[in-house]
């Protein structure tokens, strides 16, 4: 694909979910399918998102996803805050083709944050369809520093968002 066709595509919509815990640390997990989308071993911890299904409510994708990625369902959550506005990121030119059959050029995102109420054993990683290996708590900057650089600046944006709930 040249560089004009994936500037021509289409952003994914997406939700986004920054999950804390009681002292405002952030859940981040480590994605299974990285080396594969990214075509080269890297480290990709990344907080919870996802694709937001046709009509469906931008809130209740998140809380499905939350659901969906890391077992823990609507009951152990409380939203807190969300983005005022969608924000963007744009994918690599080389992994465009390789993610979503080359549809689109990135996501456009809904950001969500929520207070995970429950225990640190009622997340479960391991799902109908997995997509984490581990996961951790972990500081704003660290999150930031942990996510793969073309989605830095977008995590940036939402940690500024956030701001004031966070450690």
């Amino acid at each position: 694909m040249t560089p004009e066709a994936i500037a021509a595509l289409p952003y994914r919509p997406n939700v986004g979910i920054v999950l804390i815990n009681h002292d405002g640390l952030i859940f981040a997990a480590q994605r299974l399918d990285a080396p594969k989308l990214l075509g080269q071993p890297v480290a990709a911890w990344q907080m919870p998102q996802g694709g937001i299904d046709e009509g469906e409510d931008p809130r209740a994708a998140a809380l499905r996803e939350l659901e969906e990625e890391i077992g823990v369902p609507p009951a152990l959550v409380q939203l807190v805050a969300e983005t005022p506005d969608w924000l963007t990121y744009d994918l690599p030119l080389d992994v465009v083709p390789r993610i979503w059959k080359g549809r689109y050029r990135g996501q456009k995102q809904k950001w969500y944050l929520m207070r995970f109420l429950g225990r640190d054993d009622q997340i479960d990683l391991d799902q109908e369809h997995p997509e984490f290996s581990e996961w951790r708590w972990i500081d704003a900057d660290g999150m930031i520093e942990a996510i793969v650089p073309f989605k830095r600046d977008i995590y940036r944006q939402v940690v500024e968002a956030f701001r004031a709930h966070l450690r």
